[in-house]
């Protein structure tokens, strides 16, 4: 089951909540449906990544554990912020060790998500719990052209 509050205006925040699954294209049309088609494709890789990770890794694909994502627009910053039900994991620091340092080492291959996460968004940061995961993607800032001649 999926569950949707209203969509975001302002500084108002959007929640889908949903049972644990790999089945996301729902989820992702949902969450991608007012972002500019030339950021589609490179979000819809990063957030299929961070909702799989929640929902396999966090919630071991438990479908009675919820995987919930709460979205906004933001002075011209798209957030996410992605939170499951799991035990958590101890998130490292920018710069500390590499994304797969905290996984065993047959687990390792995994970790290739987080580092797609870092060259997707501009901001990624864990809780200290590991169960939540905040995204922002920055929209381009254009200069206006004047009017004036």
């Amino acid at each position: 089951m999926i569950t949707i509050s209203l969509r975001p205006v302002g500084r108002y925040w959007g929640t889908i909540s949903f049972a644990s699954t790999l089945y996301l294209c729902p989820i992702l049309d949902l969450l991608l449906a007012k972002i500019p088609a030339k950021l589609q494709a490179e979000l819809r890789l990063g957030l299929q990544e961070a909702l799989v990770n929640a929902a396999k890794h966090g919630n071991n694909l438990d479908p009675s554990k919820k995987v919930v994502v709460r979205f906004s627009l933001i002075d011209n910053q798209y957030w996410w912020v992605i939170s499951d039900q799991g035990e958590g994991f101890t998130p490292v620091a920018n710069g500390e060790e590499e994304p797969t340092d905290f996984l065993p080492p047959d687990e390792a291959e995994n970790g290739r998500g987080m580092c797609l996460l870092h060259q997707i968004f501009d901001q990624v940061e864990w809780n200290r719990k590991g169960t939540e995961l905040r995204l922002c993607k920055q929209l381009e800032n254009r200069p206006l052209l004047s009017l004036r001649r």
